[in-house]
């Protein structure tokens, strides 16, 4: 699988450290992965490609992600996929989800089933605020654990493609109405870092950031740089799309000056390069072929060439 040079040796740094997991002075490890952009293909290609590492570095081929990976966070899906929107209507989603997630008896897993804690966005109409899904408070209560293929289709309900999703607590006592999480956390990195931060039940070592190795995969801009004019008038999706880019890399600024920095223990891998118009229909193989960026601060930018 062909990612840049740049992605690779950056894959390549964490792999060396991940690989030390079973010390006893091992930090805790968060995966973060953005909303959609480029039709979520920057951060899977990424996945198979660190997962593709680690068994060759292991000996072991049954090694899986998770395995390297103490907290995982995710939000919605592309909101650029409105030519897939037939493919993918609300009934033929559900029943794939159901598919997924569930046991070998055909009842369905829940959030406190999940094998590594994990964190999941949404926004609910109801109360006009965002609602985080989250395996520490299932596990506390019923009132806040429910079906993970109902979870995951609550944050990939994109407005424009599908209809809010409406799900109930496994005791029936919390429902939500909710819409895509990309829409409010599309980079849910500071949520996840918090998150584990106050969350002494899973995570009793950890103290502070220093404690802390963060990887934050980015699927790239929701708008092609090009289609932003510098000067003239902007269409309401070009606005939006601004904003939710906007939010997402503020998140990774706060974050890169709350780690100092720090290229070994917070790393965001950000396709700049990408634009998500020219890729409808391209297959992975030429996708990978693009150039990945790493964020750098004050949005300076390293590619191949560089």
């Amino acid at each position: 699988m062909d990612l840049s040079k740049a992605t690779f040796e950056i894959f390549t740094k964490l792999e060396q450290n991940w690989l030390s997991h079973c010390e006893p002075t091992k930090k805790t490890r968060i995966l973060s992965i953005d909303g959609g952009g480029t039709t979520g293909i920057v951060a899977g290609a990424g996945l198979i490609h660190l997962e593709e590492q680690i068994r060759l570095k292991t000996g072991d081929p049954h090694t899986q992600i998770a395995d390297f990976f103490d907290m995982i966070a995710g939000t919605g899906v592309d909101r650029r996929s409105s030519s897939q929107s037939e493919k993918f209507s609300g009934k033929s989603m559900d029943k794939a989800l159901k598919e997924m997630f569930k046991r070998e008896d055909g009842t369905s897993l829940t959030l406190k089933d999940t094998c590594k804690p994990l964190l999941v966005p949404c926004f609910d109409l109801k109360t006009s605020a965002p609602f985080v899904f989250s395996r520490a408070d299932a596990s506390e209560s019923p009132t806040f654990n429910f079906e993970l293929w109902k979870v995951c289709r609550a944050t990939s309900a994109t407005p424009s493609l599908f209809k809010p999703f409406r799900l109930i607590s496994i005791d029936g006592k919390t429902s939500c109405s909710a819409v895509d999480g990309g829409l409010v956390m599309n980079n849910p990195t500071a949520a996840s870092v918090t998150h584990v931060l106050h969350n002494k039940r899973d995570f009793p070592s950890v103290n502070g950031v220093e404690d802390l190795m963060v990887l934050s995969l980015g699927n790239g801009p929701s708008c092609g740089r090009s289609k932003v004019p510098i000067n003239g008038e902007c269409s309401t999706s070009s606005v939006v799309d601004i904003a939710l880019d906007g939010v997402s890399e503020t998140v990774d600024q706060m974050l890169g000056n709350a780690f100092c920095w720090n290229r070994t223990d917070y790393v965001r891998i950000q396709a700049n390069g990408l634009g998500t118009a020219r890729m409808v229909g391209q297959r992975m193989e030429e996708v990978l072929k693009e150039r990945g960026v790493e964020s750098l601060p004050f949005g300076e930018e390293v590619t191949d060439g560089d």
